[in-house]
């Protein structure tokens, strides 16, 4: 069925079923092509007359997907790729809660089109507005020329992040045509896309635009210093070849294509040293001053609720990436500690984390202690860190943790990276998902009970269950039973103490 809605942008025509109305492909900016490539983002103009929005925008140019999972296809590419889509319940109460999806994808892939993101099921459950996002990424929206090519007009760091403002700038003026209310705007993200969430809770533009946020399995220990962002950008202009004197123009007039893959290449040069994301947010001093965890200690979102967490056993996924892992042994894997998470005692973090996970019969494979050390140094502990800042401001402050183990592999996946995200939107049976998640009523019954939590977080700010402080650090689990816990894995967390 049709729906329309009237803008202050104009009117849309988009479409109606099962009660929810599904607007997609609108554009929150104008196009960041030409002139306006690498620059700030620049709002989209009014359209005249009706415009369609019943399929979604192109995604930002990117590189193919290394670990494909179910329903993240993301459909065509374009440099013209700032839109979004919302998804608005038919009827119903006026100033419904919203919720800005930003996706995920190491700031060099993925879409808020992908159709795990579709947000049809959680608007219908919850009464509420869904919208999902797209942002520049890679080279596009992440790389710091400020140094290399100060004579590129309008050039600026953190376009990516900049488009997230512009985006949550759009729905605070339009929302409330849809019947979302632009007071009570929740941002979540997941990845790349948490930690994007994170860093708008210290970014000065982003602050009043939206009232509570919930990064999923990213935070705030993500982001280069100026001086390692201008090294990533010499190492692009050398994979492109290009000297530095003639970066300007080239940089403006490459197809986009040239840019990814030099972007690839950029990744695989300085990966070892840099990890998997040589492309993300940098400390600019403009749009984000100060780092991201700093900022948020110094109370940069105070009285801003939060709700932060992450699986089991992120790691497991992204070992898939190595397959000489699974050669590990008790004396290589000391010596891979060593060299990959110099911050800690190696042999310490070993038996730490070995003896921990032998009392309450995990698995001691070098593997599993290899993915749960990594998890816990990439995504576990920055999670807390950013929860203890927070709770020093704002004492609804929530934390969990997905137990939910994938079949996937054979079950080699554990409770890995992405899990969650069909159970917060509802979706894990798209697409194949149920290879990855599983299915039957023990699933369904743990998909409501994560929609629910993260409704309510969005309608006042409280998902049900204690909030997280020193030195109870209660914490709900999210597996077969849910139950809240105190202070899980406290052995594993004080090993990072003082160093993470």
């Amino acid at each position: 069925m049709r729906a329309i809605v009237e803008t202050p942008s104009g009117r849309l025509a988009g479409t109606e079923a099962e009660g929810v109305r599904r607007f997609l492909g609108i554009p929150f900016a104008k196009p960041p092509v030409g002139p306006r490539r690498f620059a700030a983002p620049e709002p989209a103009d009014p359209w005249p007359g009706e415009r369609e929005a019943c399929a979604p925008g192109p995604s930002a140019p990117q590189p193919t997907m290394v670990l494909p999972l179910p329903g993240m296809d993301v459909g065509r590419t374009d440099e013209d790729c700032l839109y979004l889509n919302v998804f608005a319940p038919a009827g119903g109460a006026a100033r419904k809660p919203v919720l800005v999806w930003i996706h995920g994808g190491g700031f060099v892939i993925g879409s808020g089109s992908q159709v795990i993101y579709e947000g049809s099921r959680l608007a219908r459950r919850g009464d509420v507005v869904v919208v999902t996002v797209n942002y520049r990424l890679g080279a596009l929206g992440f790389l710091h020329l400020a140094e290399l090519c100060p004579e590129l007009p309008g050039a600026v760091s953190n376009a990516g992040l900049r488009d997230q403002v512009a985006a949550l700038a759009w729905v605070r003026r339009h929302v409330e045509a849809f019947g979302g209310d632009p007071e009570n705007v929740t941002i979540f993200g997941e990845s790349a896309g948490g930690m994007s969430v994170a860093t708008l809770l210290a970014m000065p533009s982003a602050r009043g635009l939206f009232q509570r946020a919930a990064p999923q399995s990213g935070a705030c220990h993500h982001f280069h210093a100026p001086e390692m962002a201008t090294r990533v950008a010499e190492a692009f202009l050398a994979s492109l070849g290009i000297e530095r004197r003639d970066a300007a123009r080239a940089l403006r007039e490459l197809p986009a294509q040239k840019l990814v893959e030099a972007q690839t290449q950029t990744t695989l040069k300085l990966g070892t040293t840099l990890g998997l994301l040589p492309m993300q947010p940098v400390v600019d001093g403009d749009s984000l001053p100060q780092p991201a965890l700093a900022a948020v200690r110094a109370g940069s979102a105070a009285g801003v609720p939060l709700l932060t967490g992450t699986t089991r056993d992120e790691w497991k996924l992204f070992t898939l990436l190595d397959p000489s892992l699974a050669r590990l042994d008790p004396v290589s894997l000391l010596a891979r500690l060593g060299r990959d998470v110099p911050e800690v005692d190696a042999d310490r973090v070993y038996a730490t984390y070995r003896d921990a996970r032998a009392r309450r019969g995990a698995s001691t494979a070098p593997l599993d202690l290899y993915a749960a050390i990594h998890t816990a140094r990439t995504f576990w502990v920055p999670a807390l860190r950013l929860a203890e800042a927070q709770a020093a401001h704002e004492p609804r402050t929530f934390v969990y943790r997905v137990d939910h183990e994938s079949p996937m592999a054979n079950g080699a996946l554990g409770a890995c990276h992405g899990i969650e995200i069909g159970f917060v939107f509802g979706t894990y049976g798209v697409a194949g998902g149920e290879q990855f998640v599983g299915k039957g009523p023990e699933v369904e019954a743990l998909a409501e009970r994560m929609m629910d939590a993260w409704l309510a977080f969005a309608r006042d700010g409280d998902p049900g269950w204690a909030p997280y402080a020193p030195p109870r650090r209660a914490t709900m689990v999210f597996g077969r039973a849910c139950a809240l816990e105190d202070d899980p894995d406290a052995d594993e967390r004080r090993v990072w103490d003082g160093r993470l």
